[in-house]
């Protein structure tokens, strides 16, 4: 009999898997059951090749050989997880497995973990794409009844692998430039140095900056209060702290006239939903938290307690396949301060459809 494997990202996620799909079998790096066999990765198994693999003269670091530019990137086993790779490449190329589900996370990252994997084994039978944004039951059930066929992500994995490359001749071949140019350790990165340029800029305007003292005159009154302004620049700001004086010894006991009151209606649209970048900030500035910290709160509160939907992502949107889920997510956090206020909106009996999303 025939049995579908399942490759996921990591341990925790192959097990919630393993209990839904009742595959209860330990075995070496994997659980199987009747029917599925769930093995997992252990983040990336496989890695683009270093410089010294494409020519042996790339081991010694020479400005005279940059740049690096192979003309066709290769991919190699991950030594410290060579063992785990070995067990996938094994389960890949059993006789009686007829097809393979990519169940690694739903984003560019994990997509690149299934297609290196799957490239360095050289698995060429069928394979379908198990999509999810949360592990809870209910969510890793509705996913198998709507797996999709891998090429609807071919798209994703040009962009990991686009930028992966990236990541290697930027950051290879100007590091070693920095490096053998200046004699000492200097490192590069596609993401890192332009980064590292913004602080050096504002560092320098820090630098540049010249304080200068100015005098602002303002007045509480009964119910609101009032900021002179230059009548001809609208500037509130005085530079010269004797020309303040004046205007205030002017203005001292005398009667202001309100001569218009205008009112306006606003309206301030609600915050988009929180990405990775978002969540880090916010967290770092209520609370200190690093942006490491956050992630590891963010991925325990996903892959644990299955409180969170997929913690890594770049977009700020809900994705149409959580709509039949927001009912029950709203009642799953009725709880403590937002008791009022999700009570409110589960009493409008709302019809939430994929039009909100």
């Amino acid at each position: 009999m025939s049995k579908i494997l399942v490759l996921t990202e990591k341990p925790s996620v192959a097990r919630d898997i393993a209990k839904v799909l009742k595959c209860n079998q330990n075995g070496n790096g994997f659980i199987s059951g009747s029917k599925y066999i769930i093995t997992w990765a252990l983040g990336h198994l496989v890695t683009l090749a270093a410089p010294e693999i494409y020519n042996q003269k790339y081991k010694t670091w020479n400005l005279e050989d940059l740049p690096m530019l192979p003309k066709k990137t290769e991919l190699v086993v991950i030594k410290e997880t060579s063992k785990q790779f070995g067990t996938v490449r094994g389960l890949l190329h059993r006789d009686d497995i007829s097809e393979l589900i990519i169940a690694t996370d739903a984003g560019r990252e994990g997509e690149l973990v299934a297609r290196w994997i799957i490239e360095k084994a050289g698995f060429k039978k069928p394979i379908r794409r198990l999509w999810i944004s949360s592990q809870t039951d209910k969510a890793i059930n509705e996913g198998f009844r709507n797996l999709k066929p891998s090429r609807n992500y071919d798209n994703l994995y040009r962009s990991a692998q686009s930028r992966a490359e990236a990541d290697w001749l930027i950051g290879l071949n100007v590091t070693r430039a920095l490096t053998c140019k200046y004699n000492a350790q200097l490192s590069a990165g596609r993401v890192q140095t332009p980064t590292l340029s913004m602080i050096v800029e504002r560092e320098k305007e820090i630098k540049r900056f010249i304080p200068k003292d100015f005098w602002t005159i303002g007045a509480n009154l009964k119910g609101f209060s009032v900021l002179w302004q230059d009548k001809k620049t609208g500037q509130a700001r005085i530079s010269d702290k004797a020309k303040a004086d004046n205007i205030v010894s002017k203005l001292s006991g005398k009667a202001g006239t309100i001569t218009e009151v205008s009112k306006e209606a606003k309206k301030e649209l609600p915050p988009l939903a929180y990405d990775l970048t978002e969540l880090q900030r916010d967290a770092n500035r209520k609370y200190g938290y690093s942006a490491k910290k956050t992630l590891q709160l963010m991925q325990s509160l996903y892959e644990h307690h299955k409180l969170v939907t997929y913690p890594r992502t770049d977009s700020r949107y809900l994705t149409d396949d959580i709509v039949p889920t927001l009912q029950e997510r709203l009642k799953s956090i009725a709880i403590g301060p937002y008791q009022k206020s999700v009570q409110v909106i589960l009493r409008a009996k709302l019809n939430i459809s994929r039009r909100l999303v």
